[in-house]
This record gives C-alpha cells, sequence and structure tokens, in this order.
C-alpha cells in the first residue's frame, strides 16, 4: 500500500485534473486515477474535438462565398481523412498537454479503475478500457493496481451519452458523439435526435459539409434551454441553410436498412412521418457515470443518477467530494473546472463562495452561434420581478456588416428596480466569444448605469452588448 495521499481524485477530465493541480498548487499530496485517457471526454471526444471540425466547416463556408468578399475560390473541396485527422491530432495534444501539467505539478498518476471501499481508502483494478497514454516524457512511472489510501477523495469521472431503449448505437448506422467525431466518409444523409449543443452542433458540422440533415426534437423548441427568441432566430438561420427541423415531435421506432435508418416519428398532433437518413446520431442527453464506484456502498446520496452535493463539491459522506457532470447539471467543461477549484480550496480551509449555477454561461457553436448567461425572459418574469428588456440587431453593427455577418441579435433583461442584469442571450457570428463580457458583469453586480458608461471599442461586435443594454432603457443610438 502507498503512502496516504492528502487527496485522489477519480478521472483525469476537466474537472479532475484542475483539481488535482490547485491542490497541488496548496501543498498537498495528490493522486489522480484515470482508467483511459487524460484531459476526459472534453478534449478528447468533446469540447475540443469538435469545435475543430466545426472551424473546418466554417471556413469551407467561408470559401463557398468567396465572391461576396471579392476573392475567387474555385474546385475546392475536402478531404475527410484529413479533416478527421486534424480534430483527432488536436485532441492528442490536448491528452499531452494534460500529462505535462500533471508532471509539472508532481501529481501521480494511478492507471486503472477506481473503487471506494470506504471513505479515505480505494481500490484501484486493472482497467477494461484502452488507455491512451500521452507521448512525451512521464512525471515517473505511472501507478496502477493496488489500494490508496487519502485524507480526501473527489469523485469527478463524468457522463457519457445517454441510451433510449430500441436505439441503442451501434457504431455503424447509429451514432452517438463518438462515431460522429470521426467518420469512415461523408454521409449523404443524416438524422440528429435532439437539438441541444451536441446534436445542433453536429447538425451544423454536417449541413456545411453537404449532407442532408435533419433535426428531431421532443420539446417546442430547439436548444430548449436558450431564451425562446434566440432559439427561434437560431432555427430559422438553420432552416435557411437548408436544415430541417421537427419540433414537437418524437422518435417512436428506429429501423435499419440496407441504405440506412428509418426513424418512425409522431408530432404532439399525433402526425406520423418516417425520416430516411444514411445515418442517425443520437444526441439526448447524457448520464452520469456513477456506477461501479462503490458510492452506495459507503451511502453516498444519488439523486435522479447525478451525486448529491452542496454548493462547494461536500457529498453527505464525509471525505468524498464530487464535481462536474457526475454531480450534475449543467453538464459543462467550464463549470468542472470552476468547482473542481471551489472544492479544492474547501478542503484545503479556505473561505470559499459557493457554485453559483445563475451565472454560468451556455455556449453553442453551431453557424449561427447561440451564447447566453441568467435567465431567460419567461424565466425572469415567473420570478414575479418588473423586467426591462434590450434587444440589438447585428444588422445595427457596423463590425458585423464588413464581416459579412448581418444576421444576429443581442437581448438582454434587467430588473427595472435594481437595474440588476438577470439575463443576457446572444446569437450571431462570435458571440461563444462576446458573453463573457456579459459574465464578468453579472459577478460584478453591474447595473444597466455601469454598462451604459463604459466605453466600448469600435467597430467591434461587443458595441452591440452595450446597445442591447441601452435599448432596455429607450435609448438604442444606431437602430
Amino acid at each position: 500500500m502507498a503512502d496516504p495521499y492528502d487527496l485522489l481524485v477519480i478521472g483525469a477530465g476537466p474537472g479532475g485534473y484542475v483539481a488535482a493541480i490547485r491542490a497541488a498548487q496548496l501543498g498537498m499530496k495528490v493522486g489522480i486515477v484515470e482508467r483511459e485517457h487524460m484531459a476526459g471526454i472534453c478534449s478528447n471526444w468533446g469540447c475540443i474535438p469538435t469545435k475543430a471540425l466545426l472551424r473546418t466547416a466554417e471556413i469551407y463556408g467561408h470559401m463557398g462565398h468567396a465572391k461576396d468578399y471579392g476573392l475567387t475560390a474555385e474546385k475546392f473541396g475536402f478531404d475527410m481523412d484529413g479533416i478527421v485527422k486534424r480534430s483527432r491530432d488536436i485532441a492528442a495534444q490536448m491528452n499531452n498537454g494534460v500529462q505535462f501539467l500533471m508532471k509539472k505539478n508532481k501529481v501521480d498518476i494511478i492507471w486503472g479503475e477506481a473503487v471506494i471501499t470506504k471513505p479515505g481508502e480505494i481500490k484501484v483494478a486493472p482497467t477494461k478500457k484502452k488507455i491512451v497514454e500521452p507521448q512525451g516524457p512521464v512525471p515517473k512511472k505511472p501507478l496502477g493496481e493496488g489500494t490508496y489510501k487519502a485524507k480526501n477523495i473527489i469523485v469527478a469521472t463524468g457522463a457519457r451519452p445517454r441510451v433510449l431503449p430500441g436505439i441503442e448505437p451501434d457504431g455503424d448506422k447509429i451514432w452517438t458523439y463518438f462515431e460522429a467525431l470521426k467518420p469512415d466518409a461523408m454521409p449523404k444523409s443524416l438524422v440528429v435526435m435532439g437539438s441541444g449543443a451536441i446534436g445542433v452542433e453536429f447538425a451544423s458540422f454536417y449541413r456545411s459539409l453537404g449532407a442532408e440533415v435533419t433535426i428531431i426534437e421532443l420539446l417546442p423548441q430547439i436548444m430548449p434551454v436558450e431564451d425562446a427568441e434566440i432559439s427561434a432566430m437560431a432555427r430559422k438561420r438553420l432552416e435557411k441553410r437548408g436544415i430541417k427541423i421537427l419540433t414537437d415531435t418524437k422518435v417512436t421506432k428506429v429501423e435499419k436498412t440496407k441504405d440506412g435508418v428509418v426513424a418512425h416519428v409522431e408530432t404532439k398532433s399525433g402526425e406520423k412521418q418516417k425520416i430516411s437518413g444514411e445515418k442517425l446520431i443520437s444526441a439526448v442527453g447524457v448520464q452520469c457515470n456513477t456506477e461501479g464506484l462503490g458510492l452506495e456502498s459507503i451511502g453516498v446520496k444519488i439523486d435522479r443518477g447525478a451525486i448529491v452535493v452542496d454548493g462547494h463539491g461536500r457529498t453527505n459522506v464525509n471525505g468524498v467530494w464530487a464535481i462536474g457532470d457526475v454531480a450534475g447539471p449543467p453538464m459543462l467543461a467550464h463549470k468542472a473546472e470552476h468547482e473542481a477549484v471551489i472544492t479544492v480550496e474547501t478542503i484545503a480551509g479556505q473561505k470559499v463562495h459557493g457554485l453559483d449555477k445563475t451565472k454560468i454561461p451556455g455556449c453553442t457553436y453551431c453557424e449561427p452561434q447561440v451564447a447566453s448567461v441568467g435567465l431567460t425572459e419567461a424565466k425572469a418574469k415567473e420570478s414575479g420581478r418588473e423586467i426591462k428588456v434590450g434587444r440589438f440587431p447585428f444588422i445595427g453593427n457596423g463590425k458585423a456588416i464588413a464581416l459579412g455577418e448581418p444576421d444576429g441579435l443581442v437581448k438582454t433583461i434587467f430588473d427595472a428596480k435594481t437595474g440588476e442584469l438577470l439575463g443576457a442571450h446572444m446569437v450571431g457570428a462570435e458571440v461563444t466569444e462576446l458573453i463573457q463580457g456579459f459574465v464578468i458583469s453579472m459577478n460584478l453586480e453591474t447595473t444597466e448605469e455601469d454598462l451604459m458608461h463604459t466605453i466600448f471599442p469600435h467597430p467591434t461586435l461587443s458595441e452591440t452588448m452595450k446597445e442591447s443594454v441601452l435599448d432596455a432603457y429607450g435609448r438604442a443610438l444606431n437602430i
């Protein structure tokens, strides 16, 4: 048995590796257990490689509109193998980067599958997964099978694609995001189940490269967590690009055929249709990886599949903590990283503000991009507050017109009595970069007056943000 650790982290994704680094910075002896690959789903199969694909799609789309910019681009095309290779190479680079960070911070890597046998103790067995070891120098010989002790254990095991009965992914005709990230060939047609960030991003990518795409969503609007007005504008843009969208529609059955799949769907009104596609992507959410960790045996409380924690990562069992996707929604890498720091600093005895989920931004990197933070207009009204709502379209912004990106909207929601910024919602070019300005404003408790007296540089897309604030109070200047 190894010497006791101050902290053992189970899972080396964005939450886990950040927790390990912060703990090491605070002088703790740290070990991190991983069964497959450093950097987790986000860097290997999620956030980063998908953005690499979407960047390719964006450039390809610009090439198709070269003449709009006074340019000539003829006989251009794409190489799917090259597109996938670039994405996978970037994922490998991220994997290697986390390995370097473990070395830099003297964190022990323990390869294998962990089970918590009791508070303060885990057993690590050989992994059933194929370990993807990073290239380059290692901190020291990685550890493996054995029993390890620690004063504290953080569970950061993430989540995996949700599987619906009868629509189980087969790696061939029915895909999850794993298969969608590395297709052997470009499908001519695609059915996407679910219109959250994953579904819409893949729909956008494949449509950009020429596939016929149909999105099927059970709820009344696509991107269900977004403000209804923003969602409607995004839908209009996606449909303009040729993506077919069915909302208030459920998939009742999926048939595999010689040429692909047939999705049997039924609308809310009872109308039935058959939607054919060469491939089907199941993007109906994710489920937490809580199985096989020994959580039930030591009494850790689990609710609706997620580990129950307070705002500081505490479970109901002393010395056992949880962060990231496994600790429940929103299931976002940046939420996991922030939780990691809060939890480790709490373990270290520091006074830390708990996680405020109302100030966690959400981003969808489709074309058009969508980004938001805080309350939607509907939620703000439900809270009983009197509100002021501002809107500013990209068509009134010089930089957007110069970029050839005039379709977009910034929407802001304020408490009419206090001037508190309650929510911000955006659709259009680069809004995933712009949203952080509103996130900072909310964290600093900035009022509408503060924002109105802030100078935004010209010409930039960020000016749409100030104009939206001005519009909420009847003072917009450029529309």
